[in-house]
């Protein structure tokens, strides 16, 4: 399955997709689509809509997964940036695809194991996880952790889904 992680950010919306097999990962492809700075707002969010479906069009993932927008202490910053989430999050849908969210504190526990980590040791498991990987910027970097993240859980989801229901489990009868 190849899955493709989406890091939005107004300057540079990261993107990496890899190729999930079981437990095994493998890198497929990373990059950033950029906006110009000094366009309105609107101009760049359509530069990045259109930059998300052209990588989407070409590396062709069957699922999508976003980082959750964290609050910062600068509200218009926050506001900019669900504006660009909201145009990251709608180009896989148009594609028909499924799209998972996950928190930053999430993403940074599945690939280091601490919901903590700071942005080196991220990139550090990334480069672990994906042996070889040549990642192009700290934005790809994190949006391949963010497709790691979901290649986690979408494997662990898959088999929760796939086994059988005890009897009397689902009623909460006793046996």
């Amino acid at each position: 399955m190849l899955l493709i992680g989406l890091d939005p950010g107004l300057r540079s919306t990261g993107w990496g997709v890899i190729e999930a097999q079981g437990n095994r990962l493998r890198h497929v492809a990373n990059g950033a689509v950029t906006s110009d700075g000094s366009a309105t707002l609107a101009e760049r969010l359509l530069q990045i809509h259109t930059g998300v479906v052209a990588v989407l069009r070409a590396q062709k993932p069957d699922t999508a997964a976003v980082e959750e927008t964290f609050v910062n202490r600068n509200p218009g910053s926050t506001l900019k940036l669900g504006q660009v989430r909201g145009v990251v999050l709608l180009a896989p849908a148009q594609a028909g695809l499924p799209v998972h969210e996950y928190s930053p504190n999430l993403i940074k526990k599945s690939v280091v194991g601490t919901g903590h980590a700071d942005k080196d040791q991220i990139h550090a498991m990334v480069r672990r996880l994906l042996p070889g990987v040549g990642i192009n910027g700290a934005d790809a970097a994190d949006a391949l952790a963010v497709a790691i993240c979901h290649a986690h859980h979408a494997a662990s989801l898959s088999r929760w889904h796939a086994a059988p229901v005890l009897a009397g489990a689902k009623t909460g009868a006793s046996a």
